[in-house]
């Protein structure tokens, strides 16, 4: 493996771990020091007729999952696809976002996924800064359409990119540009795999939700996926049985990525699946698929623990639940445990490559508190300005360990800005060790809002607001919400003599417009004469938000502002 990987595209992949560590963590059997594909046919040859995934269609087993997986892989390679090429993954969840995502590794390229519900913008930007080749794009349950959008996109992108149909309900119009092959119409019989990825090359790569003015692209090898970061999966199981992990996040999240390269080729174990996050269906496949673990967020629990307990329901086949992506506090825990009789697990985690999470055989505590770190997944220390924190102090928590990625895809200011010597990485999270040595995460030091586990950019969305032709000043913030945790606020200064904005405009105006994701849409409007300003002239937040939750325009039902908060005054607002 030489140092850096680069696409045929142009994209440099360097390694800022140290080869030596990473050496020394396959030799400790951290890592398989195997390419994720060859992991995958491995757990075909040795349990052929094991459940590998369920979905709304059914259930394919592995040897079914496997031939699916090398049709796509020859309709990839037929097209002349392959090592030097980095492959998008738009799909919901289900059998078709796994195959693809295999076949992907079955060629030797790079997995790019992400979710379809990701906007225009979104989609481009990612297309743009990873220079794919390709993507492979479809929804059979026909609430997105993606081909739709890619073939509108695809003559303003700065390089070609082909796109691959799957499972579709229907075809671009006949005014859009043509698309260039069938991801289901290869032959795998004649499929011949081409040599292996060394294991140190990269695998996928994962995108953040949002924490930046843009998601960041993190590019992982087979190694990290398939090592430290089902390390820490397979942590959370007493291995009496395979595991069946039922996930209910977006296979392409970051979280998600515990889905077909952890639990399908890391695990050997069968992965559970919804098209779409639904409380009572979450219950129902409790009950009807006998998962041994759930992995939610928060906000997800919450909602499924506050139904009715459904006739029939039965959560007798869990070991855990597991939950990440956002703060967990004690009436979710509660709830939690009386709905479904088990342990609550929590993880700290994060794209970028942290991980830290409660260990088996233990119960999550509430208000960020995991568990000590497991070496076998990545070491945690707590930096202070003058160098490592002392337990119980607070600094940054950085990480270093077998899941640790490679770098940033095609951003060197950012792995100036969280990487550091080593091979450490940054996670931009305050923290610090409790006296037991559990990691308890305080909060962000960059500014995100945090709703249902789903991260989003007060920046990037107020960037967008403040484009609108009616507005002058726009600020976006977090607004407290009791089942979200956040939602977000957008505040505006409109220009002299603008009709009044409302928020079903300004929100068509974000996603028809300018093609921001719908999951970043303002959900609190509060109009004001001009913003208020702290004590060093800038931009009061706090003020803001405090605002925002006691007498913005609403999406939802009113929200309450803070306990024992008295009602903030408002200036000039409509």
């Amino acid at each position: 493996m030489t140092d850096a990987w680069t696409s045929d595209n142009g994209i440099v992949l360097a390694d800022l771990v140290p080869r030596r560590l990473r050496r020394a963590w396959v030799e400790q059997g951290h890592c398989p020091d195997t390419d994720l594909y060859t992991l995958f046919h491995r757990r075909a040859v040795d349990h052929p007729h094991r459940d590998a995934l369920v979905d709304a269609e059914g259930s394919l087993d592995y040897a079914a999952l496997d031939a699916r997986v090398r049709r796509i892989a020859a309709a990839l390679a037929g097209a002349g696809l392959g090592a030097g090429d980095i492959i998008a993954v738009q799909l919901p969840n289900g059998w078709r976002a796994a195959a693809a995502e295999l076949a992907v590794a079955a060629v030797g390229a790079v997995s790019l996924p992400y979710p379809p519900m990701r906007g225009r913008a979104g989609i481009a930007a990612l297309l743009r800064r990873s220079r794919a080749s390709a993507v492979i794009a479809g929804d059979p349950t026909g609430r997105t359409d993606p081909l739709g959008e890619l073939s509108r996109l695809r003559p303003h992108l700065p390089h070609r990119v082909a796109v691959f149909p799957f499972g579709a309900r229907g075809r671009p119009g006949a005014d859009a540009p043509a698309l260039d092959h069938t991801a289901e119409d290869g032959d795998a019989g004649a499929f011949r795999r081409p040599p292996a990825p060394h294991p140190e090359a990269p695998a996928r790569i994962l995108v953040t939700s949002g924490s930046e003015a843009e998601p960041k692209l993190i590019a992982y090898s087979h190694n990290a996926i398939a090592g430290g970061r089902a390390n820490y999966v397979a942590a959370l199981h007493d291995g009496s049985t395979p595991m069946r992990n039922l996930v209910l996040v977006p296979l392409a999240s970051s979280y998600g990525s515990l889905g077909v390269p952890v639990t399908l080729a890391g695990l050997g174990g069968t992965l559970l699946v919804l098209d779409a996050f639904d409380p009572a269906a979450a219950l129902r496949a409790v009950s009807a698929h006998r998962p041994t673990h759930v992995f939610a967020v928060p906000t997800m629990l919450r909602r499924m623990t506050a139904l009715p307990r459904l006739p029939g329901e039965d959560a007798s086949s869990l070991h855990a639940v597991v939950t990440s992506s956002a703060v967990l506090e004690a009436d979710v825990i509660d709830a939690a445990r009386r709905r479904f009789g088990r342990p609550v697990l929590n993880v700290y985690g994060s794209a970028d490559g942290m991980n830290c999470h409660t260990p088996r055989g233990s119960d999550a505590r509430p208000g960020g508190v995991t568990g000590p770190p497991d070496p076998a997944v990545a070491e945690i220390r707590i930096m202070g300005p003058a160098g490592d924190a002392a337990r119980g102090e607070e600094g940054e928590i950085w990480a270093r360990g077998p899941m640790s990625p490679l770098c940033y895809v095609n951003a060197p200011q950012l792995d100036a800005r969280y990487r550091a010597d080593g091979g450490w990485v940054r996670s931009g999270d305050r923290g610090r060790f409790e006296a037991d040595g559990a990691l308890r995460v305080i909060d962000r030091l960059k500014r995100v809002v945090k709703r249902g586990g789903y991260t989003i950019s007060p920046r990037e969305v107020e960037r967008h607001v403040a484009a609108h032709p009616d507005v002058a000043e726009a600020v976006c913030v977090g607004v407290p919400d009791p089942d979200l945790g956040e939602r977000l606020g957008a505040c505006v200064v409109q220009r002299p003599q603008a009709p009044p904005l409302t928020l079903p405009a300004l929100s068509r105006y974000l996603e028809n417009r300018l093609g921001v994701e719908r999951a970043k849409l303002p959900e609190v409007l509060l109009r004001l004469g001009e913003l208020p300003l702290g004590a060093t002239g800038k931009v009061c937040h706090r003020t803001l938000a405090e605002w925002a939750a006691s007498g913005g325009e609403r999406a939802v039902p009113p929200v309450a502002a803070s306990p024992g908060a008295p009602p903030a005054r408002r200036s000039g607002q409509g």
